[in-house]
């Protein structure tokens, strides 16, 4: 298990900016998930192999929860939804190697997922309504709720960034304190609950937020359909 909680301090700056472990972990993160997509659709076949058979079956999956919430809409958001998805299964999960502490145990990174899901909701809202369209929903059903709807954005961010923060450095650490008090006698299921809960965790996080960019586009599609009944 990788080291519980906040990483003291920066490894390294680079210039005035200070590069901590949980930023070091996700660029590795990132370069292997570069090399396995590289690797995994280099030489993509009719008859498919064992590794473009998974990579097929988990871009399948991922796709069907989409098109479940978003159906008219599913390649639009597929690639933002689906990097975040992946992404964070294997953050979640580099916990369990000796030495790491996952990157999404840190709240400056899932902050900063929050962040895009916040940026991406109004890209993708706009770019599906326009702008003044997009912009009117805040108004709706009246100018007066226009401080609640910005009120609502900013808790639902800092819900998203506290909420897998706070259940995967608890996570970290219940399995450390577990560890420190029966030692080497129960590490099958703590890894499984570690892999379970670190799936899950990923699972709403994603979902939570297609289901904003979902509510976003479909925003004035659903008052148009009222306006016609």
């Amino acid at each position: 298990m990788g080291q519980t909680g906040h990483a003291g301090g920066p490894l390294f700056h680079i210039g005035p900016v200070g590069v901590t472990q949980a930023i070091v972990t996700t660029w590795g993160i990132m370069l292997v998930l570069a090399l396995a997509c590289w690797l995994g659709t280099r030489r993509l076949r009719l008859d498919p192999g064992p590794a473009q058979v998974v990579l097929e079956g988990a871009l399948t999956s991922i796709d069907g929860a989409i098109r479940a919430v978003l159906p008219t809409q599913s390649q639009r958001v597929l690639p933002f939804i689906g990097t975040l998805w992946v992404y964070i299964v294997v953050a979640n999960l580099s916990g369990l190697i000796p030495g790491v502490e996952a990157p999404t145990a840190d709240l400056s990174v899932t902050s900063a997922l929050a962040i895009l899901v916040f940026l991406s909701v109004h890209w993708f809202g706009i770019r599906a309504e326009g702008v003044r369209a997009y912009l009117r929903h805040y108004l709706d059903p009246s100018p007066i709720m226009l401080p609640f709807h910005i009120l609502s954005e900013i808790t639902r961010t800092l819900t998203l960034a506290v909420r897998l923060f706070g259940n995967i450095m608890s996570l970290e650490m219940a399995a450390l304190l577990v560890l420190l008090v029966g030692g080497l006698l129960v590490p099958i299921p703590l890894l499984l609950l570690h892999i379970v809960e670190a799936l899950i965790q990923a699972y709403i996080f994603g979902m939570l937020a297609l289901v904003y960019i979902a509510g976003a586009i479909q925003a004035q599609q659903l008052k148009r359909q009222k306006e016609k009944e």
